[in-house]
């Protein structure tokens, strides 16, 4: 196959909220690393194909940080904050693996586990909610975001009372719209957790900060700074992910009956599902990196300090490895997408995220039989392509 002669931009607004934009079109069908264009002009490597994307996000020679000078940007936003990196994301190893070996052990399969109880209540208690004020509802606010933010407040000892202020500002900082609203926002979530800090020094409490403060502040391993960093990622990736994970693998389960009855007939299915729904929707599309070295993969040379993109929506579409690829099947064996990257930065929350899906999905379909959207589905708001896929709001009724 050919390079195709087309300039595609990246990223680029979905058309549907569960596929590929139609811009990416030329992409799936071309080679599995292609060229496309930044905002700023900038051509970089995209990476289409399912098995470059593994090695790639494997390899030592590509960077996650982004304060290198020739690091790719998506955004204007982004581009106005190359120079802070983001922990966990935006570091190399062995810093990265340092990073992470502190957080392993709260995110375990055996301490998600111990979390499904918990879990369990809590999307039973909103259910219950929204039930008692039916029967209409906007899924977003009343279900989608609070069940993650809950369960991340409890995980980490920040009071849930202050959700609405740290939602808000992880807004902000995700979508901006401009640079200084992002900046803005991470000072601000910045200054919450270093009081929050400040607060559980003096009355330690149960939670993941408590224990880092205990083990690694105290200790003297890491700085306030660190630990900052390490709250405002968890935080905020803790929450905005899953919430736009159960809103949009809502209204795709709503907009396809037959899988939703196969799903309903046998509620075993929904560990696959959510899987599949994972693939399906790749709702982090646009993975980052550059190049340090040159790197022939895919019949091509990524050259040393080219920005390289991975494009999540058409690397889990890859048709030698997903057959019918844009068909919702909880039969095929999705589990190894890359929803959650790969790698050595694949997603630290990814068991807490499965448990989290697996439980407000499994529970909402169970307990509403009766639910439905509330609106036309081309009237319902769903969020733009350069940030965090997802609905804005999800008006459902039963």
């Amino acid at each position: 196959m050919s390079f195709t002669s087309e300039t595609v931009a990246f990223p680029q607004d979905r058309t549907c909220p569960y596929h590929p934009p139609t811009g990416y079109e030329p992409l799936r069908e071309g080679r599995p690393l292609s060229r496309v264009t930044l905002f700023d002009g900038r051509s970089v490597w995209v990476v289409t194909g399912h098995a470059e994307a593994r090695a790639l996000l494997s390899d030592g020679r590509l960077s996650a940080d982004r304060t290198k000078a020739s690091f790719p940007a998506p955004t204007q936003r982004f581009k106005g904050l190359q120079n802070r990196r983001a922990a966990l994301l935006g570091f190399d190893d062995p810093e990265h693996n340092a990073q992470r070996r502190m957080l392993i052990p709260r995110f375990s399969l055996k301490r998600t586990a111990a979390l499904r109880p918990r879990i369990q209540q809590t999307v039973d208690r909103l259910i219950d909610e929204m039930a008692a004020g039916g029967p209409r509802a906007e899924l977003v606010g009343a279900f989608a975001l609070p069940v993650p933010s809950m369960v991340i407040c409890d995980l980490l000892g920040v009071p849930y009372e202050d959700h609405e202020f740290f939602e808000g500002q992880s807004r902000r900082l995700l979508r901006g719209p401009e640079t200084a609203d992002v900046e803005e926002a991470r000072r601000q979530l910045d200054a919450y957790l270093h009081d929050l800090i400040q607060r559980k020094r003096a009355e330690p409490g149960d939670g993941l900060l408590d224990e880092l403060i205990a083990q690694r502040l105290e200790t003297g391993e890491i700085d306030v700074e660190e630990l900052v960093a390490f709250a405002v990622i968890l935080l905020v990736a803790g929450h905005e992910t899953t919430a736009n994970m159960i809103s949009l693998g809502t209204f795709t389960l709503l907009r396809h009956p037959e899988q939703l009855a196969e799903l309903r007939a046998d509620p075993s299915l929904i560990s696959t599902a959510v899987e599949e729904l994972m693939r399906f929707l790749s709702i982090a599309d646009g993975m980052l990196r550059v190049a340090t070295e040159d790197i022939e993969i895919g019949g091509v040379t990524v050259r040393a300090d080219d920005g390289v993109v991975f494009s999540t929506s058409v690397i889990n579409r890859d048709a030698s490895v997903f057959e019918q690829p844009d068909t919702l099947d909880w039969h095929r064996p999705a589990r190894h997408h890359v929803a959650f990257g790969f790698g050595i930065h694949q997603c630290l929350g990814q068991n807490l995220a499965r448990a989290e899906m697996e439980i407000a999905l499994g529970t909402l379909f169970a307990r509403l039989p009766g639910l439905r959207l509330a609106a036309e589905p081309d009237r319902i708001p769903f969020k733009p392509g350069d940030t965090i896929q997802g609905m804005v709001e999800l008006p459902v009724a039963w």
